[in-house]
């Protein structure tokens, strides 16, 4: 996958480095409340079923895929790190009946984004 075929322009670029930024700012935020765990924090997990032991493990993860994805040598495979994690959460939110509209949004914004700063993922889906 050469970007020799696609150019990508500043406009797309800065397009995709805005909708790139915003769910890195939603999983850093997540992440954040794994480690500090605020009041309250017990019980939603427990609706979950998950448990406090777990989630700064989940944490780490999470900030992990972030910086994979935020590098751009390394963010495809950010993305598909993430897009795996959210597809943990689907589940999750499935299983106790919750909606998850939100969780396939994200993973949408996380795709998009990267098909706006990325020549390769462009070549790889060609919607234009």
């Amino acid at each position: 996958m050469s970007d020799t075929n696609t150019s990508i322009s500043k406009g797309a670029r800065i397009t995709g480095w805005i909708l790139t930024i915003v769910p890195c700012l939603l999983f850093t935020m997540s992440a954040v409340m794994k480690f500090i765990q605020p009041a309250g924090f017990d019980e939603g997990l427990k609706h979950m079923g998950w448990d406090s032991a777990t989630m700064k493990y989940i944490g780490v993860i999470e900030l992990a895929c972030v910086a994979i994805y935020l590098f751009p040598r390394t963010a495809v495979l950010g993305a598909i790190l993430l897009t795996g994690y959210m597809g943990g959460a689907i589940a999750t939110h499935v299983r106790v009946g919750d909606m998850v509209f939100t969780q396939i949004l994200i993973g949408v914004v996380i795709w998009a984004a990267l098909w706006f700063r990325d020549a390769r993922v462009k070549n790889l889906i060609p919607f234009n």
